[in-house]
């Protein structure tokens, strides 16, 4: 008898290294589809794995947005927040990015730290938080949902943690059809600002949606539980169309969660 290959098998047979320029060349094709690039602002040039395209801000908005429709928040006109662009360029290389409203799968652009072990990624400091006068005064004002919520991402992103927890406070006492999302937004502050295990619990926790089933996924790998990771990571990976940039995050990290099991 015939057996059928599993597209994701297939990927978990290639090396990782081979994965990862292919994800990045998706990237970079997105960013070039008739879009300008974003000019970097700092005065240090990160470490790249292989050569990439900045980060285009347009790109990075449409993935950072991505995480609601999975909760049913669609058709809505979001505000493009003051400094978007200047944030998005700010970024320093990321690992282990959560799918929440802020983030963007184009924070992960560097091979080396993902060979490493969950304890030593995870080890390492939070950025300081960047300038963001302009943003923390908008967000601050952001009292309607799911804006507020969004404004929460947006700080988090900022490495603005104390502001973005003291925003989502505010939106403890969302209507109901905003609750689910809040909560995916809780836990990745926790996440983010190093709080692992508590966001893991919190993931744990919640009804399965996309969003959470990558995040409970990627806590798992990164806590150094590989094979407990897998079946999240495939139900989302499944879920999420091979278009979005978040599929092939997801599938990098489920390539990751089997090579390590």
């Amino acid at each position: 008898m015939t057996r059928t290959t599993d597209p994701a098998d297939r990927s978990a047979s290639q090396p990782l290294a081979d994965l990862f320029t292919r994800y990045l060349g998706r990237q970079a094709e997105a960013a070039a589809l008739g879009l300008g690039h974003a000019e970097s602002t700092g005065d240090v040039e990160p470490y790249e794995a292989v050569p990439v395209q900045p980060v285009e801000p347009r790109v990075a908005w449409t993935d950072a947005l991505a995480s609601a429709t999975h909760f049913g928040v669609t058709g809505f006109a979001w505000p493009v927040p003051p400094e978007w662009s200047a944030l998005v360029a700010a970024q320093e290389p990321a690992v282990a990015v959560p799918f929440a409203l802020g983030n963007f799968p184009q924070l992960v652009r560097d091979l080396q730290p993902l060979v490493g072990s969950g304890e030593a990624i995870l080890s390492t400091k939070p950025q300081r938080p960047l300038p963001a006068g302009e943003l923390t005064a908008w967000a601050q004002q952001q009292l309607s949902y799911p804006v507020a919520l969004l404004a929460a991402g947006v700080l988090r992103l900022a490495q603005h943690f104390d502001s973005a927890e003291t925003v989502l406070g505010r939106a403890e006492h969302a209507p109901s059809n905003y609750r689910a999302i809040h909560a995916n937004e809780m836990a990745a502050l926790a996440w983010q600002s190093g709080r692992h295990a508590e966001a893991l619990a919190m993931w744990e926790a919640q009804p399965a949606s996309v969003p959470v089933l990558f995040n409970r996924g990627l806590a798992l790998l990164f806590l150094n539980r590989p094979t407990m990771a897998r079946g999240p990571l495939t139900q989302a990976v499944a879920e999420l169309k091979e278009t979005s940039a978040w599929h092939h995050l997801g599938q990098l990290y489920l390539t990751l969660a089997k090579a390590r099991s």
